[in-house]
């Protein structure tokens, strides 16, 4: 087998740029994670901000009200993308009908009913002009019944999309006259509903979820492309954002739920026990049997059959016992028992070796305070070499590497049994494509330990000469296992899991900086955001909703008034590039 850490000078300098970019990642306080703009923190001050992000750009695209668009992205459950998508498809008018979203110009919502009484619909009792109230779809009813409406569907947890009464409406009702006249008798019930449609942002949004922190830190992650990632929120939890489960690349969801069962059950060892013991008939603890002779004896004192497991005396001889008849032996016994020890050992051999490398990881996480001490020492030293920072990235490509090995035991456990792929792929097709997968795994395997057993040496206590030999082994042996993680990856992405047929499984991609660490969420773009719905809206009531229509965009828009939703990416103008960190009216007058 090729072995990749013992590579020749050649190595060196071909890999020359890896070492280059290796020494310069940022290095972070809290270390081991990368930092995008790919994921956001929402914390409870900015999740309106958020919300009304999303809210803008609807609200700007079809000169909408607030509440109409709400309701849109409520039930096309906020994927902004997807409402686009359908209004270019299908219209704006079969986008409002499977909304329930009803706009009629003629119709004056806020304007009371001319007659001075009239019958309500539901209670059938004549009630004054100004008791009643009229939704956009146009049906009204008295005040007291829409009030009570509201509040049992507030009650039964309907309050994000609470329809109108009228008999095969679907009209979905204004929150502004839910609001008004729910809060007039129960107050708390109309913070309630707030609430839920504030929440209903994360709840019903398939790219935003609570962080599953214990105790809870209180924030939700927002993921800007694919939901398959693993993320760190800004309380330190890593966690895959799919299945909210600790972060288990290469392994996909399924399989990683099936593992901690199988880990925490125990299954194996309950079937093997199963398979080959009979649990005595007066103490009921497991017995297995050690001899030829059907008559079995517990350490109680009990005498039992071992083919039926009833008792019975002691009197018997090799072929039946006094006073008892069960049938005959079962032929099929000794092959169950050998492939329950076969599965058995299987397990074992994937299980030792994940808990070996979990154990692993959690002993070299323990040498960052070391690593930090050897670090400073060396940097009080009288030395020419000043940066050391080739030291932590290599850590924490240990850290990287060791994650993703541990887990690809359990992986491979699934991917080569015969529990969920049997029908994908024949046994020939099973073993060649097993093989290949643990070669990979061998080679990143045997560069690990050679990294982590690097780290272990008192480095601190060095001369120069041997700390640049130290630093040209880790950088050679960071290179090679990122070549090699990034390459067990592709073989899972695209030769294991990309060939499947009758099941679909997605995994994380590999990240060569570590899991990304999710950044707060702009506050200052989006008061400007507020501010600007605010300014729609008044505008909407005033001028009919006549708005100049923002061509939506994945990267987000941006308008005369200096507001975006997304940051400005780099431009081509006359061979220049804009400066990114500038106002962007000064940018134009430039």
């Amino acid at each position: 087998m090729e072995d990749y850490g013992s590579s020749d000078e050649d190595t060196y300098s071909s890999d020359q740029e890896s070492y280059d970019g290796l020494e310069n990642e940022e290095t972070d306080s809290q270390w081991g994670s990368s930092t995008g703009n790919s994921c956001k923190v929402i914390t409870r001050e900015s999740l309106l901000v958020a919300q009304r992000e999303d809210l803008r750009r609807v609200m700007d695209l079809l000169s909408l009200r607030e509440h109409h668009a709400r309701t849109l992205l409520i039930h096309y459950r906020w994927d902004v993308e997807r409402l686009f998508a359908i209004l270019v498809e299908k219209g704006k008018t079969c986008l409002f009908a499977e909304a329930g979203v009803t706009i009629l110009e003629e119709i004056d919502v806020d304007s009371s009913v001319s007659s001075s009484t009239m019958m309500c619909g539901i209670c059938m009792e004549e009630v004054a002009g100004s008791e009643v109230t009229k939704m956009d779809c146009g049906h009204c009813f008295c005040n007291d019944c829409w009030t009570e409406h509201f509040i049992v569907k507030i009650k039964e947890g309907q309050s994000k999309r609470i329809r109108c009464m009228a008999h095969k409406c679907f009209a979905i009702c204004d929150e502004a006259v839910i609001r008004k006249l729910v809060s007039k008798r129960h107050p708390d019930l109309a913070e309630k509903f707030d609430r839920f449609l504030l929440e209903s942002y994360i709840e019903d949004n398939k790219m935003v979820k609570w962080c599953p922190s214990i105790p809870h830190c209180g924030n939700a992650i927002r993921v800007e492309t694919d939901e398959f990632c693993e993320v760190e929120c800004s309380c330190g939890l890593q966690f895959c954002f799919s299945c909210l489960s600790e972060a288990h690349s290469p392994c996909s969801c399924w399989m990683w739920e099936l593992w901690t069962k199988k880990c925490r059950d125990e299954s194996e060892t309950v079937n093997w026990i199963t398979v080959h013991t009979k649990p005595c008939p007066k103490c009921h603890k497991p017995v297995e049997k050690n001899g030829g002779c059907n008559l079995v004896s517990c350490i109680c004192g009990q005498a039992f059959c071992w083919l039926c497991g009833g008792a019975t005396g002691r009197d018997h001889t090799w072929s039946s016992i006094a006073g008892h008849s069960c049938g005959r032996y079962k032929e099929d016994q000794e092959k169950k028992s050998e492939r329950a020890k076969r599965d058995l050992y299987r397990y074992m051999h994937y299980h030792n070796r994940y808990k070996a490398h979990t154990d692993s990881f959690t002993q070299e996480s323990r040498l960052r305070e070391t690593i930090k001490e050897k670090v400073a020492n060396l940097e009080s030293r009288d030395s020419r070499l000043r940066d050391f920072s080739w030291v932590t990235n290599g850590l924490y490509r240990l850290f990287r590497s060791r994650r993703a090995l541990s887990f690809s035991y359990p992986f491979a456990f699934y991917m080569f049994g015969d529990d969920l792929f049997k029908d994908e792929m024949t046994n020939e097709e099973k073993e060649i494509k097993q093989h290949l997968f643990e070669d990979q795994q061998q080679q990143l395997e045997a560069n690990v330990e050679k990294l982590s057993k690097v780290f272990e040496d008192p480095f601190d206590s060095f001369e120069e000469t041997e700390i640049m030999e130290m630093r040209m082994q880790v950088l050679n042996l960071s290179v090679v296992t990122d070549k090699l993680c990034k390459k067990m990856y592709e073989c899972i992405e695209t030769d294991l899991l990309g060939a499947l047929q009758f099941s679909s499984h997605n995994i994380a991609p590999y990240q060569s900086k570590g899991i990304e660490r999710a950044t707060e969420l702009n506050g200052g773009r989006n008061a400007k955001a507020n501010n600007n719905i605010t300014c729609q809206k008044a505008h909407d009531q005033t001028n009919g909703g006549s708005i100049e229509l923002v061509h939506p965009s994945g990267c987000g828009t941006s308008d005369e008034s200096g507001c975006s939703s997304r940051k400005r990416t780099r431009e081509d103008s006359g061979g220049s590039f804009f400066d990114l960190n500038l106002p962007a009216e000064l940018i134009d007058r430039n």
